[in-house]
C-alpha cells in the first residue's frame, strides 16, 4: 500500500514539475519579444512594413518646408516643398491658395513614372491646379528617388513599402502648415498612386475621403507581376526577388485587398471603359469588394476614356468631351466640397 501510495505522490510531482517547467520555458520564450533589442535582432528587416504593422506604428511627421515660389496665378501660388520621411529628405509641389485663411488639404499621390524623365508634379499638377483654384491646398510628394529626394532602399520590395511611409508622413506633417486645416484633409491617387492611397487608408482606419483615379488595386505581389511584359527581362529578375520574399515573408499581410474593411471614409472612384493600363473589371471587382466590407463607393465609369482620364484618340474626341478629364476633376471637387468643407 505505501509502495501505491509513494508512486502515486511521485507521479503528481513530476506532472507537477513539468508543467511548471513548461509554463517557464513559455513564460520565457515570450519574454524574449518584449526585450527590445534581442526582439529587433530576431524580426524580419521588411516586417515591420506589414498593413497591420504599419496600422499600430505612430507618425509624427516633420516641418514641411516650403523652399520656393515657382508660379502665381490669382488664385493660388505654387511652391516646391520638403519633409522628413523617417531620416530621409522628400521632395514634393505644393499649390497653395492665396487667401489669408485656412484651408482644407488634398493630398495627392501620382501613378508610376520613370524616374530618369520624371519632372516634379507630373501627375498631379493639372489637377492641383484646379483643386487650388477652388481653394484646396494640393500636396504632391515626389517620393523617394525622384526629384530632389533622397535616394531609397535598395531593395526593391522595401522601396515600394517606403512609398507608404512616405505618405503616412506627409499626412502627418500636415499640421506644419499654418494654412492648413488638419480637421480636413482628404486623399487622391492616380494608378500605382491609388494603391498607395488604398493601402493609407486602411493602415490609417479614419474616415478621411478619398477619391481614385483608375487604381492599381489587385493583390500584392499580382499587382507588380501583370505590368512585367513592359520591362526588358520580361520580368525574370523581379520574379526571382518575389520567390525569395514569399519565401521569408507571408505576402497575405502586404497585400490591400486583405484590409479592406479598414477603411473607414467615403471614396469615389474613377474608371475609363478604354483604360489599357488598369482594367475595368478591376475596379469593378474592388468596389464590390469595398461594399462586401461595409464601406461606400460612388463609382463613375466614362465610356471611352483612357488611363488618363482622356477620351481615346482613337474616337476622335476633344478634351471637353462629356464624361471626359474635366467632368472627373468637376466631380471630384463637389466631392471635396461636401466631405471637408
Amino acid at each position: 500500500m505505501r509502495k501505491i501510495v509513494f508512486g502515486i505522490l511521485i507521479g503528481i510531482a513530476l506532472t507537477v514539475g513539468v508543467y511548471f517547467a513548461r509554463r517557464a520555458i513559455t513564460n520565457y520564450i515570450s519574454s524574449l519579444a518584449t526585450i527590445s533589442p534581442l526582439s529587433k535582432m530576431l524580426e524580419k528587416p521588411l516586417e515591420k512594413y506589414s498593413i497591420l504593422r504599419l496600422a499600430g506604428r505612430e507618425f509624427a511627421g516633420s516641418q514641411i518646408v516650403l523652399d520656393e515660389a515657382t508660379a502665381t496665378t490669382s488664385a493660388y501660388t505654387v511652391y516646391t516643398f520638403h519633409f522628413d520621411s523617417d531620416g530621409k529628405k522628400v521632395t514634393g509641389v505644393a499649390h497653395i491658395p492665396n487667401k489669408n485663411a485656412k484651408f482644407p488639404v488634398i493630398v495627392q499621390f501620382r501613378g508610376y513614372m520613370d524616374r530618369e524623365k520624371y519632372i516634379p508634379g507630373e501627375g498631379t499638377a493639372r489637377s492641383a491646379e484646379v483643386y487650388a483654384t477652388n481653394g484646396f491646398i494640393s500636396l504632391a510628394p515626389d517620393f523617394l528617388g525622384y526629384g530632389g529626394s533622397d535616394m531609397p532602399s535598395t531593395n526593391v520590395f522595401e522601396e515600394r513599402f517606403e512609398t507608404y511611409t512616405t505618405a503616412l508622413n506627409l499626412i502627418a506633417s500636415v499640421n506644419t502648415l499654418p494654412m492648413a486645416d488638419t480637421d480636413r484633409i482628404g486623399v487622391w491617387g492616380h494608378s500605382n498612386g491609388g494603391q498607395i492611397a488604398l493601402t493609407v487608408l486602411e493602415i490609417l482606419g479614419r474616415p478621411i475621403p478619398a477619391t481614385l483615379w483608375a487604381p492599381v488595386s489587385k493583390p500584392f505581389p499580382y499587382s507588380i507581376l501583370y505590368y512585367t511584359d513592359d520591362v526588358p527581362d520580361h520580368g525574370k529578375l523581379l520574379r526571382r526577388e518575389i520567390a525569395n520574399f514569399e519565401t521569408n515573408y507571408d505576402v497575405e499581410q502586404y497585400s490591400l485587398t486583405n484590409y479592406l474593411d479598414r477603411i473607414r471614409g467615403l471614396i469615389t472612384l474613377h474608371q475609363g471603359t478604354a483604360d489599357t493600363a488598369v482594367p475595368l473589371a478591376w475596379s469593378n471587382d474592388l468596389v464590390k469588394a469595398i461594399e462586401a466590407s461595409g464601406s461606400a463607393v460612388n463609382y463613375f465609369i466614362y465610356p471611352g476614356v483612357d488611363h488618363n482620364m482622356l477620351p481615346d484618340p482613337a474616337r476622335n474626341a476633344s478634351q471637353s468631351d462629356a464624361g471626359g478629364w474635366n467632368t472627373v476633376v468637376a466631380r471630384d471637387i463637389a466631392f471635396f466640397e461636401k466631405y471637408l468643407r
